[in-house]
């Protein structure tokens, strides 16, 4: 059995690319504090992105977005057909397996339409 003080730097660097952790990336690409436009299975939010737990995330200022309108518009100025806004001060949690993609965005929608 080999202790961890024994390592050598190739099997450090080995131990670490098993664990996600090597080549400089971070193993979650979430950012807190970004707006984003998340599709899930079955349906689309925004929201800004205050908290990221192995298994949801965790939204401020969320939105269902109901109707996208032409995606690429809606996504480049934020300016969804379709807004069901949550209620101000509530946090929205997501279900991460439930994501199919999710893109930053400007703005976040806050009125019903």
């Amino acid at each position: 059995m080999t202790s961890i003080d024994n390592l050598t730097i190739k099997e450090a660097r080995e131990l670490a690319a098993l664990f996600g952790t090597g080549g400089g990336q971070s193993a979650d690409p979430w950012i807190t504090g970004v707006n984003y436009f998340i599709r899930t299975v079955t349906m689309a939010l925004t929201g800004r992105l205050v908290a990221v737990y192995p298994g949801e995330l965790v939204l401020e200022e969320a939105a269902w977005i109901a109707d996208t309108g032409r995606f690429a518009q809606a996504v480049e100025k934020a300016d969804f057909s379709e807004v069901e806004p949550f209620p101000d001060g509530k946090q929205v949690i997501v279900g991460r397996s439930s994501i199919i993609d999710a893109v930053t965005i400007g703005d976040l929608p806050r009125k019903q339409k």
